[in-house]
């Protein structure tokens, strides 16, 4: 299957995941990241990059989660790819204190 990019990416964007991935299938806008699925090669070198676990193998989506799978699958194809680690948003620490990382 492919990796996906959850709701964790949201007022962070932490970009450290991009600067692994094999096949630059990160995409972008000003808020969030999200993974191309047809460029994913499934590799994981992006998963214990991110700071906030934003990104997880499709298999192991809960099921409140699966909307990511489309969410994921339709952004990448409208937004440029992300290549270079950028600074995360202003928002990012306090977000990430949020989630508990």
């Amino acid at each position: 299957m492919t990796h996906v990019v959850t709701d964790h990416c949201e007022q962070c964007r932490y970009t450290e995941c991009v600067t692994v991935c094999p096949v630059a299938c990160f995409r972008g806008d000003g808020e969030r990241l999200f993974i191309d699925p047809d460029l994913c090669v499934d590799c994981g070198a992006c998963v214990p990059m991110c700071p906030v676990h934003a990104i997880v193998d499709s298999f192991d989506l809960e099921d409140d989660q699966q909307i990511w799978l489309d969410v994921n699958a339709r952004r990448s194809k409208e937004l440029p790819t992300v290549r270079e680690r950028a600074m995360p948003l202003p928002t990012a620490a306090e977000r990430r204190a949020s989630l508990g990382h």
